[in-house]
């Protein structure tokens, strides 16, 4: 079943189709670059083919670590930065309960899930440990070299404190490794201590890697079926591939994109009704903004948590300069509801509300935040997920995958590599006297 579908309607103003069936031919011819490898960074692209190639043993290992961690512990650590680290945390986030981290062990039925590695803030740091000195814990650390800064920063701190707290033989079984197959610091670390370990793939990028056992295990500790997972993945791979243009809406979201990029809507922002989405979108910024921000070209991504920021951003959206569009991301139908009542006084005038739902009044405030947006000169692209299901989510990071490289290839860049992100390190070295600069 297909379970995540484009509405573009509301671009129609602002789209001709002239437009469409010029950017078609286009689109076409990126998606037939990137699936033949005849694209930039194709060596890159392993994650096309992930959902049906992937380890099959590595995976019964991934699920059997994961009960054997989930048995170990109450509380989780994933280590990691960028790609390493927001797949996993944007689906676990997106799934599980809004206030997971203040359930009971009995009510959660898996750990508590952390996060480290993500920034070099040692109140941070300590903060996290303090929590941790009243829990059971284990460590996922994922990096494909092991010195990427802020998260080799954060694993040395957390060796640390998981071998004074639990010693050295303890702490090994309780550390588990996702790096490079056979060469990096933090392989040469794993195999000397002896964690389990899996593999980051050679040709598969960070920000691409959910598919891998980069997602795939943070997500199984906390609970989520990654058969479904990888099965909605599947899915949509053949429906991206087997889908000419018009009737596929991963492409027609490509060429829409790049549509709006060339009339000057040099902004994309992810609007989300769900507050559970936040780190949906977190993930969604990073893949397309490390995409495609290349040669001076490239959308700026931005997100809005609505209704809430209707609230602080809404009125430069609705009034400031139509330098963008919105890619608005909402569920059918909500997951849980809530019937709102009468009450005698009706001091707050909300009388008019009795019987109508919390979705109901959610999803119209939606809807008149589109139409207000596009009245006002803001594209806007939908993108409905029809429910809050392991395979719907694997089927929507795929899409949001297959969109990125076909979008990328179509703006002329390497959507598979990311040169910018080591100049600040260069300058972060010199300033900290790391050896060499």
């Amino acid at each position: 079943m297909h379970n995540v579908r484009i509405d573009y309607s509301l671009t129609e103003t602002f789209v001709t189709e002239e437009e469409l069936e010029s950017m078609r031919v286009r689109v076409e011819k990126a998606k037939s670059d990137l699936l033949s490898g005849n694209c930039k960074g194709s060596e890159y692209t392993g994650w096309i083919d992930l959902p049906l190639n992937y380890d099959k043993e590595e995976f019964e290992r991934i699920k059997v670590a994961s009960e054997r961690i989930r048995g170990m512990c109450n509380a989780f650590v994933l280590v990691g930065i960028g790609g390493s680290y927001l797949g996993a945390r944007s689906a676990i986030e997106f799934m599980k309960h809004s206030f997971f981290k203040n359930l009971t062990d009995e009510e959660r039925e898996h750990p508590q899930v952390y996060f480290a590695g993500q920034n070099i803030s040692a109140t941070y740091m300590n903060h996290l440990m303090e929590v941790l000195d009243e829990r059971d814990v284990c460590i996922n650390v994922v990096s494909k070299s092991g010195t990427t800064l802020e998260s080799a920063i954060a694993f040395r701190i957390l060796k640390k404190y998981m071998e004074d707290r639990y010693g050295k033989e303890e702490a090994a079984k309780r550390i588990v490794a996702t790096t490079d197959k056979e060469k990096g610091a933090l392989k040469e670390l794993a195999d000397r201590e002896g964690y389990e370990t899996f593999v980051v793939p050679d040709n598969v990028g960070g920000r691409f890697s959910i598919f891998s056992a980069v997602g795939l295990f943070p997500l199984a500790v906390a609970g989520l079926n990654i058969d479904e997972f990888m099965a909605g993945a599947a899915f949509m791979r053949e429906y991206c591939i087997n889908n000419d243009f018009m009737n596929n809406d991963v492409l027609m979201y490509a060429g829409l994109r790049n549509i709006l990029d060339e009339k000057g809507k040099a902004m994309e922002i992810f609007a989300g009704f769900e507050p559970t989405l936040h780190f949906v979108g977190e993930w969604w910024k990073q893949l397309f903004a490390e995409s495609e921000g290349k040669d001076g070209k490239g959308l700026f991504t931005a997100m809005l948590d609505l209704t809430t920021d209707l609230h602080s951003q809404g009125q430069y959206v609705q009034q400031g300069q139509r330098t963008m569009f919105e890619t608005f991301v909402f569920m059918d139908e909500p997951v849980e509801d809530i019937a709102m009542w009468a009450e005698e006084d009706d001091i707050e005038g909300l009388n008019y509300l009795e019987g109508k739902t919390l979705g109901f009044v959610n999803t119209m405030a939606m809807v008149g935040t589109q139409k207000a947006h596009v009245d006002a000169g803001v594209p806007v692209i939908a993108i409905r997920l029809t429910d809050k299901t392991e395979k719907t989510m694997g089927q929507f990071y795929y899409f949001m995958m297959f969109a990125c490289g076909v979008s990328g290839l179509v703006l002329g860049v390497n959507p598979f590599d990311q040169p910018g992100v080591e100049f600040y390190k260069k300058n972060l070295f010199k300033l900290i006297g790391r050896p060499g600069y």
